[in-house]
């Protein structure tokens, strides 16, 4: 449930009907945000061993920077944005 109602951020009307699902817009910024937290993680690994850098560790360390960015940003279009209001779940976010 979007946290906008209860921050006051929100008057509870419909979006515009061509407006992105929530699913959708969820989905995609987790796609986008997966590839960044693995290749920042991926450095961040690189910058912390140096030479004792391994490929498993190194996929590893990707790995978790890809599910926990993506899981983090999901969330948070979740809870925030006007598109995840449940008015506007209920309205343009179902299956055709």
């Amino acid at each position: 449930m979007s946290l906008r109602q209860m921050l006051g951020f929100s008057d509870g009307e419909l979006m515009r009907s061509d407006a992105k699902p929530c699913t959708r817009l969820m989905r995609q910024t987790a796609g986008i945000f997966s590839v960044g937290g693995g290749l920042g993680f991926w450095v961040l690994c690189r910058l912390h061993y140096g030479t004792r850098i391994t490929v498993p560790r190194s996929l590893r360390w990707a790995a978790c920077g890809a599910v926990s960015t993506s899981a983090t940003t999901a969330l948070l279009v979740r809870l925030f944005s006007p598109e995840c209001e449940p008015q506007n779940i209920a309205a343009y976010d179902h299956k055709k």
